[in-house]
């Protein structure tokens, strides 16, 4: 194989490196990576506070909301359901990460419960000087579409993001350089949501973001701010409710 992969042009390398990765893009992180965290939510939380999910996660929207329970660690399942217009915010809850390359894979489910449920879940660095609350990059999944969103050099840097509010609370359409520097920051394909168990994968890779579910690649992006050197903290974001059964953290460097 090795000899045959040196014989090929460079163009034909290119194409037999996507089709490698397309084959499992989650096969990547457990081959290329050293796994760094793992949790599958065999217990019981301890109350409603930052850290009573326990093993290290913090939940930074719990203390808005002190008397509402936003996760709950039902059978081995951990069930958030956000309490957003109470918080204010979307439930937010993180676990230390630390990697250049690396990523997750998480079994999630979509439980039904209330309409148009979705799932952030991505990385922060909230080191970084220069973007707001340290939010890098995320894979956002709705019910009828998958988004790779590069936040670091998009709508999350300090510059841009100031510059973008005056348009927005003027109700203005933002000036076209603007809007087509946002638009490569991200790329959205379609992806139809069910109330069924899944496997997905979010990896960078250099300035290379895939996301996978199910063992198939659903989308993967290029964009500078992906390869950020220290992914601080792996996120959830979630506005309503998503079920999360177990989390893969690996380090590929």
């Amino acid at each position: 194989m090795t000899s045959l992969l040196r014989s090929l042009p460079l163009v034909a390398l290119i194409f037999t490196s996507s089709v490698l990765h397309a084959a499992d893009p989650a096969d990547w992180l457990r081959t290329k990576g050293q796994l760094i965290f793992h949790d599958s939510f065999d217990r019981e939380e301890d109350g409603t506070g930052l850290k009573a999910i326990g093993n290290g996660w913090e939940s930074a929207t719990a203390d808005r909301v002190p008397k509402i329970k936003q996760a709950d660690l039902d059978g081995g399942i951990m069930k958030i359901a956000s309490a957003t217009v109470e918080a204010k915010h979307a439930a937010h809850i993180h676990h230390d990460a630390g990697f250049t390359d690396g990523g997750a894979i998480i079994r999630f489910r979509f439980p039904g419960l209330n309409k148009g449920e979705s799932l952030q879940l991505g990385y922060v660095d909230r080191e970084v000087k220069g973007v707001h609350a340290g939010h890098l990059c995320y894979g956002i999944l709705s019910q009828s579409s998958v988004t790779l969103i590069d936040h670091k050099t998009g709508v999350m840097n300090l510059a841009i993001r100031d510059e973008r509010q005056k348009y927005l609370d003027a109700k203005k359409p933002l000036p076209p350089e603007m809007d087509a520097l946002l638009k490569k920051k991200q790329v959205i394909v379609p992806w139809k949501a069910d109330t069924e168990w899944h496997d997905l994968a979010l990896m960078t890779e250099g300035d290379e973001m895939r996301l996978s579910i199910d063992g198939k690649l659903i989308a993967s992006h290029h964009s500078e701010g992906f390869a950020h050197p220290m992914k601080r903290w792996f996120s959830f974001l979630v506005p309503s409710t998503v079920w999360i059964d177990d989390v893969k953290i690996y380090k590929v460097k």
